[in-house]
C-alpha cells in the first residue's frame, strides 16, 4: 500500500502565473531537443553518406524519449522533483555534446538515444505543475505549459532549419547545449522544494504501472488515442523536409523549418482546450480534435501544395495539442499520487505511438511517396475517431470496458 505525502506549504498556496510560465519555458527548450534532428535530416545523411541507419536517427531519438518515459518519469513520485529535473537537464546537455561531436554514426546513435532519454525533464515539470495548481485551475495550468512544450517543439524546427543552412546541423547541436544548462540552472532557482508522494521501491514503482494500466479503463482510451494521434503528428514532421526537397518544390532545411512558425497558430489550442475542459469537460475536445486531425490528412493528401500544406499544418497542430491538453486533463484526475506514473504511460504510449508514425511514414514514404504517406495519416486519424467513439459506448453505458 501506497503512503502518500503532502508537498510542502508553496505547493499549498498554488501555482502562480509567472512560475507556470517559467516551468512552460523550460519545458518548451527540453522537449525542443528531440526535434531538431528532422529539418536536418536531409544534412545528416549526406555528411553519414552510405550509411541508411542516419534517416532512423529521428526514430531513435523518439524511442530514447519513451524510454525516459517508462524508466526516468516514474522516479518524479519518490525523489525529489526539483533534483530530479535539474539533473536530466545536466544530462541532457553532455548527450547534446555527444551528438554535436559525433565522429561515426554509432556514437550519434547513442547520443542521440541519450538525449531523447534525457529530455523527460519536460514530462517531469508538466505533473510538478499540476500538483503545485488548484483543481479548479488544473486544465488551465496543463494548458499553459503544454503550450510551451508546443512552441518548443515547433520552434525547434524553425531554428534547426535556419542553423543547418547558414551553418551545419552540428552546431545547431552546439547551440542547444548552453540553453539545456541554463535551463537546469532556472529550474533550480525558480522551483519550490518538494517531497515524494510515495515510499515505493523504484522496482515496485515500476511494477505498479501495469498495475494502473489494467484498473484504469479511462487511461488506456487517453493512452491510445492520443499514440494514435501523435503516430499522425510524427509522420507529417519526419518526412516533411523529405518532401519538400523534391523537384516540385527545391526546398531546404529551413525553409522546412519555416512550416513550425505556421504550426504555433495550432500553440493557441492548447491554454484555450484546457480552459474548456475544466468548464465543460475535457471528452468533447479530444473527439474535436481526432476530427480536426482527420481533415488535414485529408487536405495534405488532396492538395500537397505550399498553400494546402499550410492550411494542414495549422489544422494538425490544433487538432493533435487539443486533444493532448484533454486527455492530460482527464489522466491527472485519476489518481493524485501517481501522477508521474500516469503520465508515465500516457506520454510513454504518446511517443512510442510517434516512433511507429515515423518509422511507418519513412517506409511508406519509400515505397509510395507522398500520397502513400497522406493515407497513412488518414488511418491514424480514423482509428483515434474509433478508439473514441468506443469510449463513448462504455461511458454511456452500451456496452462494457
Amino acid at each position: 500500500m501506497e503512503q502518500v505525502f503532502s508537498t510542502p506549504s508553496r505547493a499549498a498556496n498554488g501555482l502562480s502565473r509567472s512560475m507556470a510560465f517559467v516551468m512552460a519555458a523550460a519545458a518548451g527548450v527540453s522537449v525542443a531537443n528531440i526535434y531538431y534532428n528532422q529539418p536536418m535530416l536531409g544534412s545528416m545523411v549526406r555528411d553519414f553518406a552510405g550509411s541508411s541507419v542516419v534517416g532512423f536517427i529521428p526514430t531513435l531519438t523518439l524511442l530514447g524519449y519513451a524510454l525516459g518515459l517508462f524508466l526516468l518519469v516514474p522516479l518524479g513520485d519518490v525523489i525529489e522533483r526539483r533534483r530530479l529535473i535539474v539533473t536530466q537537464f545536466l544530462v541532457l546537455a553532455v548527450s547534446l555534446a555527444g551528438v554535436a561531436a559525433a565522429p561515426n554514426v554509432w556514437v550519434l546513435v547513442v547520443a542521440s538515444i541519450m538525449v531523447g532519454a534525457s529530455a523527460t525533464a519536460a514530462q517531469q515539470i508538466v505533473p510538478f505543475a499540476v500538483h503545485l495548481a488548484p483543481a479548479k485551475k488544473r486544465g488551465s495550468v496543463v494548458g499553459t505549459v503544454l503550450a510551451g512544450i508546443l512552441g518548443g517543439i515547433l520552434l525547434s524546427r524553425t531554428l534547426a532549419g535556419f542553423v543547418a543552412d547558414y551553418a551545419g546541423w552540428r552546431e545547431m547541436f552546439w547551440l542547444a547545449v548552453p540553453l539545456a544548462v541554463v535551463a537546469g540552472l532556472t529550474m533550480w532557482v525558480t522551483l519550490p522544494h518538494s517531497k515524494p508522494d510515495t515510499q515505493m521501491r523504484y522496482g515496485q514503482l515500476l511494477r505498479s504501472l501495469a498495475g494502473l494500466w489494467v484498473d484504469l479503463v479511462e487511461l488506456r482510451f487517453a493512452a491510445l488515442t492520443q499514440a494514435l494521434l501523435f503516430a499522425s503528428f510524427s509522420a507529417f514532421w519526419t518526412i516533411l523536409a523529405l518532401l519538400l526537397e523534391q523537384p516540385a518544390y527545391n526546398m531546404g532545411a529551413a525553409d522546412a523549418g519555416l512550416f513550425g512558425i505556421v504550426g504555433l497558430v495550432g500553440v493557441l489550442a492548447a491554454p484555450v482546450a484546457g480552459k474548456i475542459a475544466d468548464r465543460k469537460g475535457p471528452h468533447r475536445i479530444v473527439i474535436a480534435g481526432s476530427v480536426v486531425t482527420l481533415a488535414s490528412w485529408v487536405l495534405f493528401g488532396l492538395l500537397p501544395t505550399i498553400p494546402g500544406l499550410i492550411a494542414g499544418v495549422i489544422l494538425l497542430d490544433f487538432g493533435v495539442q487539443s486533444a493532448l491538453v484533454s486527455n492530460q486533463h482527464i489522466i491527472y484526475a485519476l489518481k493524485p499520487e501517481a501522477r508521474a506514473r500516469l503520465n508515465t504511460i500516457f506520454m510513454g504510449s504518446m511517443f512510442l505511438g510517434g516512433a511507429a508514425g515515423a518509422a511507418l511514414a519513412s517506409a511508406a514514404w519509400v515505397s509510395g511517396g507522398w500520397i502513400m504517406v497522406a493515407g497513412l495519416g488518414v488511418v491514424f486519424s480514423v482509428l483515434a475517431i474509433g478508439t473514441q467513439l468506443r469510449v463513448l459506448s462504455v461511458r454511456s453505458g452500451l456496452v462494457r470496458g
